[in-house]
C-alpha cells in the first residue's frame, strides 16, 4: 500500500465527527464522510506506520442503518446533511451513541445518562443560512449556495434546500436570477478580485419576519483599477447604483412569500478571510433587525448576532439546562461565554442574579437591550475574555452556566473557572470532542458528571449539543490533623522536611523514552513526554529532568486522557518511581 493507491474496504469503527476507519494491511485508515458499516472506495492520501488517511470515492455497499432514500435533490452534490440516507431514528441512535461513547471515561456509578432528545421540527428548521456565490465549476454559470462535497470553491445553487422554509429557496432563485441578468462577478478568493460574496438571510420562527442580507467587497464590477494599478472600491452611493441595489428590493419584495421581508441590507466586506465580515452595514429596506420568542421571552437579533439556528430545538435544549441548574433562589450563577444572553435570562427570574461574560461586544449589547426588553433587572452582561474578566468580578458564584465556542474553554481560563470550587457547573457543548478533553480537566481536579444528555439542534447533519452536569466530591467526613512546624517535643523539625523532599530521586538510568517505550508496548499507543511530566507533576514527583515538557506544560496545550494518564501512572510503578 502507498500513498496515492486506491484501495476498498468495510467501515468497521466510527467516531465523532463523521470520522470511519476501515483496516487495511494491519493500517487503520481514516475517512471522513462516511457511515458505519458502509462498505467504500477511497485513494491513500496519508501513510504512518499503522495509520493513515483516505479520501473518499464512493460507496460501494450502503451500511445497515441506512434505511431511507434522501428527498433533497442536491444530496450527495451538497456537502450538508450527510445523514440523510437514515431515518431520523437512526440518525438519533448514531449521535447518542458518539456521544456516550466520547463521555463513557467519565460516566461513573454516580452519573446518570438521559438519552438524547430530538428537534421538534425534521425540515424547515433553520431560522438562519449562509449561502455563497460562485461557479459549479471553473469558469462555468454564477451560482449560489453552499460549497460542494469535499470543495473549496465549487458551490452548488441549493434552492430546493429542505431544512429551511421554501421562502429562502425562492429569495435565493430571485437574488441568483437578477445578478446573473447583470453579469456582476462573484469574488473569486485566490485572486481577491470581484463583488459579490454572500447572501445571509435570517427568518424567525414566531412571526416569519425575513431579514435579507447581501454581501459584497466594495469593488468595480468591471475591474476598474486606480492611477497606481491598485483595484477601484467605489463610494457608497456609486457602489448602491453599481449593484442596482434599489431594482433588487423591488424584486424582493414583490415575492410571494409565507413570511415577510421587514429588512434588507448590504455589508460591504473587503477582507482576504472567507467569512462574513462587516467592515460597514447599509440599510437598503426597513429594519435591521427580528425578534424571536423563546420560553415566554423575547429576543431582538441583530444581523450578526449568534442565536441558537434552530429555535424550536433552543426551547429543548434551554429548558434542560434550566432543569439541570434546578433550585437557584437567592444564588449567583454566571454564565460565562453567554452571547446574546439567552441562557442568562432564561435563568434570571428563577434566580437572585446573572452574571454573563461574552468577549463579542455587539452580541454583550444585544443581551443588554434583550434583558431590557424582558424587564430584567438581575442580569449583569460583561464584554471581554473569560480569561481576563473573572478577576475583575467582585462577586463569586453559586452555580456555574458554561457554552464555549467549538473549540471548549482555554485551559488557563478553565483553571479559574474551577478554581472558584462551585458545587455544580453545568457545561454545554455543541462539540462533544471539545467536552470530552475539558471533562478531564474537571475530573482532576474533583468534578464528576452527575447527568448527561444530547439535545439535536442539526437534524441530517453529523452536529449535535451535549449537556453535561458536574458536580464537586465531597470528602464522606474531615479529621483536622494539626502539625507544628519548628523546634520543641511533638514538632516536626523543618530541616526534616526539607530532607525528606530531597531524598526522592529517580531510579537511576529510568528515561522518559524508557517510559513510553514500555506503553507503546503494552498499551498500543504512544504518549507525549509533556504528559509523562504532567502527571509526575500531578502525582507529587520531580518531572525536571526534562527540560522541554516542563516548558511546554507551560503553555496552552491539550491534556492527556483518562487512559492516557493510567498508563503513565502504570509506567511509574513499574520502573519504581512513585514514593
Amino acid at each position: 500500500m502507498k500513498k496515492g493507491e486506491v484501495c476498498e474496504g468495510k467501515v468497521e469503527r466510527y467516531v465523532f465527527p463523521n470520522k470511519g476507519y476501515v483496516t487495511i494491511e494491519n493500517r487503520e485508515i481514516c475517512i471522513k464522510g462516511v457511515l458505519p458499516g458502509q462498505r467504500v472506495r477511497f485513494v491513500i492520501k496519508k501513510l504512518r506506520k499503522n495509520a493513515g488517511e483516505g479520501r473518499l470515492l464512493e460507496v460501494v455497499e450502503s451500511s445497515d442503518i441506512e434505511d431511507v432514500t434522501p428527498e433533497c435533490p442536491h444530496f450527495g452534490a451538497c456537502g450538508g446533511c450527510t445523514y440523510q440516507t437514515m431515518s431520523y431514528e437512526n440518525q438519533l441512535a448514531l449521535k447518542e451513541e458518539q456521544v456516550k461513547c466520547l463521555l463513557a471515561p467519565f460516566m461513573t456509578d454516580k452519573a446518570v445518562w438521559e438519552g438524547i432528545k430530538g428537534s421538534p421540527l425534521r425540515e424547515a428548521y433553520r431560522n438562519k443560512m449562509e449561502f455563497s456565490f460562485g461557479d459549479e465549476y471553473k469558469d462555468g454559470p454564477l451560482a449560489l449556495g453552499m460549497h460542494k462535497k469535499g470543495s473549496f470553491h465549487d458551490i452548488v445553487t441549493v434552492d430546493h434546500c429542505m431544512i429551511v422554509d421554501s421562502d429562502y429557496n425562492h429569495i435565493l432563485r430571485a437574488v441568483l436570477s437578477f445578478y446573473a441578468e447583470k453579469q456582476i462577478p462573484f469574488y473569486k478568493k485566490m485572486q481577491h478580485v470581484g463583488v459579490l460574496r454572500h447572501l445571509v438571510v435570517r427568518q424567525v420562527m414566531c412571526s416569519k419576519d425575513i431579514l435579507v442580507n447581501l454581501v459584497t467587497t466594495t469593488q468595480s464590477r468591471d475591474g476598474r483599477q486606480t492611477e497606481n494599478g491598485e483595484i477601484l472600491h467605489l463610494e457608497d452611493d456609486e457602489l448602491s447604483e453599481s449593484l442596482c441595489l434599489e431594482e433588487l428590493k423591488d424584486v424582493l419584495l414583490a415575492l410571494p412569500l409565507h413570511g415577510k421581508i421587514v429588512g434588507i441590507l448590504h455589508t460591504h466586506n473587503d477582507s482576504l478571510s472567507d467569512a462574513v465580515i462587516p467592515e460597514k452595514v447599509v440599510k437598503i429596506y426597513g429594519q435591521d433587525y427580528l425578534y424571536e420568542k423563546i420560553l415566554g421571552l423575547t429576543f431582538k437579533i441583530s444581523p450578526f448576532s449568534f442565536f441558537q439556528t434552530n429555535s424550536l430545538s433552543a426551547e429543548v435544549l434551554y429548558e434542560t439546562v434550566r432543569a439541570y441548574v434546578g433550585e437557584t433562589k437567592d444564588k449567583m450563577i454566571f454564565d460565562l461565554y453567554s452571547g446574546t444572553g439567552t441562557i442568562a435570562q432564561m435563568l434570571a427570574p428563577i434566580a437572585k442574579k446573572v452574571i454573563g461574560v461574552e468577549i463579542v461586544e455587539e452580541a454583550v449589547e444585544a443581551a443588554k437591550e434583550n434583558a431590557d426588553l424582558n424587564q430584567l433587572t438581575n442580569c449583569q452582561f460583561i464584554a471581554g475574555d473569560v480569561l481576563k474578566v473573572i478577576d475583575e468580578i467582585q462577586e463569586k458564584p453559586d452555580i456555574i452556566v458554561l457554552d464555549p465556542p467549538r473549540d471548549g474553554c482555554n485551559p488557563k481560563a478553565l483553571e479559574k473557572i474551577i478554581d472558584y470550587g462551585v458545587e455544580e457547573i453545568v457545561y454545554i457543548s455543541c462539540k462533544p470532542t471539545s467536552l470530552a478533553r475539558d471533562l478531564e480537566m474537571f475530573e482532576a481536579r474533583g468534578y464528576y458528571v452527575k447527568r448527561a444528555c444530547a439535545v439535536d439542534q442539526f437534524v441530517g447533519t453529523v452536529h449535535v449539543e451535549t449537556v453535561v452536569m458536574l458536580s464537586h466530591k465531597k470528602p464522606d467526613s474531615v479529621i483536622n490533623v494539626k502539625v507544628e512546624f519548628g523546634e520543641g517535643e511533638g514538632k516536626v523539625p523543618l530541616d526534616n522536611i526539607a530532607k525528606r523532599a530531597a531524598a526522592y530521586k529517580p531510579k537511576e538510568g529510568i528515561t522518559y523514552k524508557m517510559i513510553k517505550e514500555y506503553i507503546e508496548a503494552k498499551y498500543g499507543f504512544k504518549v507525549h513526554t509533556a504528559y509523562i511530566a504532567e502527571v509526575k507533576r500531578d502525582l507529587g514527583l520531580p518531572m525536571y529532568d526534562a527540560p522541554n515538557a516542563v516548558e511546554e506544560l507551560k503553555h496552552a496545550r491539550n491534556h492527556p486522557t483518562a487512559e492516557k494518564v493510567k498508563a503513565i501512572r502504570d509506567a511509574l510503578n513499574h520502573f519504581g518511581l512513585c514514593i
